[in-house]
């Protein structure tokens, strides 16, 4: 299984890019792992049929982080193809995304840059799979 994540656009602020290229390289040591800048009009060109379609949205289901782990790797085992993630930009995402998606996920119920939310999610992708090989990154 790959993991790719479409994003929204160019991450403007470095300190973002930076966090954001940092966990981007440590998730490639657990699984293939590819970010996607695109536009919106081009989400659809990136999804293959049979992916599975992971829409980021406050209205989604939320997850501590040991159960989002288990979740994933209950995807992993269980999914034909790629697992995708899709951040939306500032205005959320058109009906197509949502009636192609296989589900929701919301890191908070609280609205947030989109911009953040790219480097908040891939720090909490980086988690799992610390979690998942028993590594010592994550602390309960």
């Amino acid at each position: 299984m790959k993991v790719k994540l479409l994003l929204t656009g160019k991450t403007s602020e470095r300190y973002l890019r930076e966090g954001i290229d940092l966990y981007t390289a440590r998730i490639g040591h657990y699984v293939p792992f590819e970010l996607v800048e695109t536009t919106e009009g081009q989400w659809m060109k990136h999804i293959r049929p049979g992916d599975h379609v992971v829409l980021l949205d406050e209205r989604g289901q939320s997850f501590s982080s040991v159960d989002w782990a288990r979740n994933l790797e209950q995807k992993a085992a269980h999914l034909p193809k790629d697992l995708v993630f899709v951040i939306g930009g500032p205005y959320g995402f058109p009906q197509e995304m949502y009636d192609r998606s296989d589900e929701l996920l919301s890191l908070s119920r609280m609205t947030m840059s989109h911009q953040l939310v790219r480097l908040l999610f891939l720090e909490q992708l980086y988690r799992a799979m610390t979690i998942l090989k028993g590594e010592h990154y994550h602390h309960e």
